[in-house]
């Protein structure tokens, strides 16, 4: 298969698994919110923690080529390292968006949830496939 061919369907599977992991943390952000009367900063932080349990399966499973040059624990730890670079982004855009641009907390983490992920496509595709750290 040829390099753009490849990509293509390689950033395909990222939509669903991100589309899936998407649904996981928003709607735990919503419950934690609604229903249990927490915080958004810390719901949003909750549920993004516990999507990125998702996306790391299924990353690595099914998406993108990790196999070869680092054990699975370095691996993890990549995708650890740049998951928590990408709860920062969220955290500071869910809080600028909200508390100084005063925009709906739900509507706010779908603009959060586009620009983290553009960063975790880029950063995953550079740092954990099949290349040195």
């Amino acid at each position: 298969m040829d390099k753009k061919k490849s990509l293509i369907q390689q950033i395909i599977r990222f939509g669903f698994v991100g589309g899936g992991a998407f649904v996981i943390d928003y709607g735990i952000m919503i419950f934690l919110t609604e229903a249990a009367g927490i915080n958004y900063l810390i719901s949003s932080a909750c549920s993004f923690v516990i999507s990125v349990i998702f996306n790391y399966i299924l990353s690595v499973k099914w998406v993108f080529n990790v196999s070869g040059e680092r054990s699975q624990a370095q691996d993890m730890t990549v995708f650890m390292v740049l998951s928590v670079i990408g709860l920062g982004i969220n955290q500071l855009i869910m809080w600028l968006t909200v508390d100084k641009l005063h925009i709906f907390y739900m509507l706010a983490k779908i603009g959060a949830t586009a620009v983290v992920m553009v960063y975790n496509f880029t950063t995953r595709k550079l740092f954990l496939e099949n290349r040195r750290v």
